[in-house]
């Protein structure tokens, strides 16, 4: 089989404009163009968007898709094996999210009693299936299996009182790092204090503090362009200026 732009539109139920820009930015090209220069696409073309919409469903940036995809080492068939896989987790957080709705219908209703922790599982197993999708390769290479099992199992069943002050301790630690930010000096007091919030903050989720896995993480924060984007969204530079914070406040530089 073969399809014109619009025929493909239908098919996968995405704009004829989106296979447009996916051929602009060298992403999905068609097959050739016919003699009226209409873009003809082909099997091959019909599966490799198939690949680029599962990407898409899982949250992946269209950017970081076209790097994977047009890399000499990507594998389709392993990439279908990975898909499934993080469907999968998908469809288990999800039941875990229906699972949670209907507890708590029941207990509205007077038919159950649903305790605190439970009120908020499908939202903490939410964050970690996010968390491992995102970084959760680099971070388990960089601290182990064990170490990131055990820090997700300790957020699994983190109360509710935890859970809140986590949340609340997240904020404050952007609060502080915008205004040290503002200062320009990450040795003063005011960098000094957002690298001990952002200590307080870790121990919600490590079972273990040290000063050196605290500073290695800080480093990432650099290395890895996510963490950077993160951190630097509200102000450019704001990565570096947390890692230097907390090398100076952990003495690991």
């Amino acid at each position: 089989m073969e399809y014109t732009v619009q025929k493909l539109a239908q098919l996968a139920g995405v704009s004829s404009r989106t296979l447009r820009y996916y051929d602009q930015i060298g992403i999905l090209t068609p097959a050739r163009v016919n003699s009226s220069g209409y873009r003809i696409y082909g099997q091959k073309e019909v599966d490799r968007l198939q690949q680029i919409l599962f990407y898409r469903e899982l949250g992946i940036a269209l950017e970081t898709i076209k790097e994977i995809m047009t890399a000499p080492s990507f594998d389709a068939e392993k990439a279908l094996k990975e898909h499934r896989e993080q469907l999968l987790e998908k469809r288990k957080q999800l039941d875990l999210l229906i699972t949670n709705v209907e507890k708590t219908i029941a207990s509205t209703e007077g038919r159950m009693d649903m305790s605190d922790q439970e009120k908020f599982e499908g939202f903490k197993k939410k964050m970690i299936d996010e968390n491992q999708r995102k970084y959760g390769k680099e971070i388990r290479e960089k601290y182990g299996q064990e170490t990131v099992n055990q820090s997700n199992a300790k957020l699994m069943n983190m109360s509710q009182e935890d859970y809140e002050a986590v949340t609340k301790l997240e904020a404050e630690v952007r609060e502080a790092l915008a205004e040290a930010f503002a200062t320009g000096d990450p040795a003063g007091e005011q960098a000094q204090k957002a690298a001990e919030l952002h200590k307080r903050w870790l121990t919600y989720y490590w079972t273990e503090y040290s000063k050196e896995a605290h500073a290695g993480l800080a480093q990432m924060y650099v290395d890895d362009e996510r963490f950077t984007a993160y951190y630097d969204k509200e102000q450019p530079g704001m990565a570096a200026f947390l890692r230097d914070a907390i090398h100076i406040y952990t003495g690991q530089k």
